[in-house]
């Protein structure tokens, strides 16, 4: 487990490009900060290589190894206001298969997402609006040239692109197709 400040409550479990979030602790005294546990202690350190020091929401993440070795869950009958939330069974962690293509497809936090699972009938305009519809600024865009169900998209900050990916991974395209987002190594 890992610590994190400041508070981004159920945001963390969708930003486990690094790994699989099992479980997330907002700490009831202190609650800009909060306990992350993943699901092994090398996707912990990936999270905090890559994302310590990064901003959302206009402030930046400090992340630290835990003394904590996992998350407790409330015990039965001790109300803990939802602080604690658990990720174990989580449709959307990108890690669980052994020997999954996301694991060759972790890079640190950049203005260019790379976005798949796209369905046919969506075009450009489409996902140029929904990632712009959140405030931010779409520098960019350019579909995979031989396959129009993948696409790279360019934000106007890297902390722009940090909220999109929260915002918009696993988004209902419709078509039965929910967006994948990850950060990009190339540019366009």
């Amino acid at each position: 487990a890992f610590r994190l400040n400041p508070q981004i409550r159920v945001e963390t479990q969708r930003l486990s490009v690094y790994g699989d979030v099992m479980r997330v602790k907002i700490l009831f005294n202190k609650k800009e900060n909060a306990l992350v546990q993943m699901s092994d202690s090398t996707q912990a350190q990936l999270a905090m290589s890559h994302l310590n020091g990064q901003r959302l929401h206009g402030k930046p993440l400090r992340i630290t190894l835990s003394k904590h070795t996992n998350v407790q869950l409330p015990r039965e009958g001790h109300e803990d206001q939802g602080l604690t939330k658990d990720y174990s069974n989580s449709p959307l962690h990108r890690f669980k298969k052994p020997g999954s293509k996301n694991y060759s497809n972790i890079f640190p936090p950049s203005a260019t997402l790379h976005l798949s699972n796209i369905p046919p009938s969506v075009v450009e305009d489409d996902l140029k609006m929904l990632f712009s519809s959140s405030g931010a600024m779409v520098k960019a865009f350019k579909f995979f040239q031989k396959d129009h169900k993948m696409a790279l998209i360019q934000m106007g900050s890297v902390e722009e692109a940090i909220e999109s990916l929260i915002e918009f991974h696993n988004h209902d395209l419709g078509e039965n197709h929910h967006l994948r987002v990850s950060f990009s190594k190339s540019s366009i």
